[in-house]
């Protein structure tokens, strides 16, 4: 309560709400989104919200993609029940987060999460006890301030993902024409876009995601100020970078989100070596094969593999620093190698913290390439035999495609994978085998010996 009156008292942050927002409720006959396209663990939850006595919405990217004809991933909650409040109503529910208190609702397989109403940050935050919320350059640490359902379409990120939609009057609830946005398929940022970029970094990279994605138009001014601001990115936790960035190379539409991110600016603190990989022919058709070949898995619905990507886009930089080493400081190439990896994960982790889960596999990939160039005796069967084999061996028919390595040797390589035993016994390169490169050693020492011993004998007869 304390609280509650204190925000009316002091003075609020005006670029998050707008006292000019005018709600707009659109029918269903207009909209025409239907009840029955919920998934029943979100009507669930919003049934038990308002029976509680509080409102309850789908909210956000379920309610745009239903909008646009596609189907969503989830189904996200929001209700003017505080997380303390929804949860004990809820079974099966847990309150996560830190930065903004969230609630997980478990229905079987699905997680619906529940969220509250934000309210705008106040400017007078030691007042309310809540200090520090925001860091030197304006980015948000703290967002846990509810508020109204006005305030809280006002806080969010891009006004297409500011419907609110009520699965039970099946009316939806727009303050911000975002419904007006997505029938003119752009995507505009809510309120003053420098300020809201300062708050969180993140939403430059998802305005290039969304709008590869959702094939939009970014609003000229929501574009205008990324490049200046491209640097943030540097304060978000790599981690979280991480997590966005796994999302725009998953969407269906990498291709494109990874030019945009160039042509942004946006990519020098995830993959600062994309200008060099792009200006290189190899690099860039290396490059756009990876990211083809994932857009059409995606959109297939076909398993995509997060270490297979990330070892593809830092390969080009390893390739690099292998040379360096190899060249510079005369190490042996599989040394050399591994000291390469070493420096681009290390590196890489400072901007964005691939997980050990994947990076382990990234290492493989790499230090497998070489083994592929070795067709002779058991090292085919041996490589073929290591558990990630496929993915490496994938690996290497990109590299042949792109003309980094010659395409014989994927040729090989593919007729060896078909191949049963007996074809791949004849295929493999027979070396000299240790044992006789031995005894020809030895016959050859015995030999000289035996040579020398006559010729020793001989002079010692002729001299007696």
């Amino acid at each position: 309560m304390i609280r509650k009156f204190l925000r009316n008292v002091f003075k609020r942050n005006t670029s998050a709400v707008n006292s000019k927002f005018q709600l707009c409720i659109i029918p269903p006959k207009e909209h025409g989104i239907n009840r029955v396209q919920i998934s029943p663990c979100a009507l669930k939850v919003a049934h038990k919200l308002q029976k509680g006595g509080f409102s309850a919405f789908i909210v956000g990217g379920a309610v745009r993609d239903l909008l646009l004809g596609l189907e969503p991933k989830d189904f996200d909650v929001a209700t003017n029940a505080t997380p303390e409040q929804a949860r004990s109503l809820l079974r099966r529910s847990r309150i996560i987060g830190r930065r903004f208190r969230l609630l997980h609702v478990m229905c079987g397989n699905e997680t619906v999460e529940v969220s509250t109403f934000r309210g705008p940050i106040p400017v007078d935050s030691d007042i309310l006890g809540i200090k520090n919320n925001t860091d030197q350059h304006g980015r948000l640490l703290r967002d846990n301030v509810f508020g109204s359902q006005e305030e809280d379409a006002a806080r969010r990120d891009f006004t297409i993902n500011a419907l609110f939609y009520d699965p039970f009057s099946e009316e939806i609830h727009d303050y911000l024409d975002g419904y007006a946005d997505i029938k003119a398929k752009t995507l505009r940022i809510i309120g003053d876009p420098i300020l809201r970029y300062r708050e969180d970094p993140v939403r430059m990279l998802r305005a290039v995601r969304l709008a590869a994605k959702l094939d939009l138009q970014i609003d000229s001014d929501t574009a205008k100020p990324i490049g200046d601001l491209a640097p943030l990115l540097l304060n978000v936790p790599p981690a979280r970078l991480f997590d966005e960035m796994l999302k725009l190379l998953l969407s269906g539409y990498a291709l494109s989100c990874v030019v945009n991110l160039r042509a942004r600016g946006l990519h020098h603190g995830l993959l600062p070596m994309l200008d060099v990989i792009l200006e290189q022919p190899m690099g860039e058709r290396f490059i756009t094969l990876v990211l083809k070949n994932t857009d059409d898995r995606v959109q297939l619905d076909k398993h995509v593999s997060p270490a297979f990507l990330f070892a593809s886009l830092l390969w080009h930089e390893v390739l690099a620093t292998w040379n360096i080493y190899k060249t510079t400081s005369g190490e042996k190439p599989l040394i050399a190698l591994q000291k390469a990896i070493d420096d681009v994960l290390s590196k890489q982790q400072k901007n964005l913290a691939i997980p050990r889960r994947f990076s382990s596999t990234i290492i493989e990939i790499w230090a497998m390439q070489p083994r592929f160039e070795s067709l002779t005796g058991r090292k085919p069967f041996r490589l073929i035999s290591h558990p990630r084999f496929r993915a490496a061996y994938d690996f290497m028919l990109l590299r042949c495609e792109s003309g980094e390595i010659n395409a014989e040797l994927g040729a090989w390589w593919k007729n060896f994978v078909v191949a049963d035993q007996d074809k791949r016994e004849k295929m493999v390169h027979k070396p000299t085998s240790t044992r006789k490169r031995r005894s020809r050693r030895k016959s050859s020492t015995q030999s000289k010996t035996t040579g020398l011993a006559s010729v020793t004998l001989v002079n010692e007869k002729a001299a007696s």
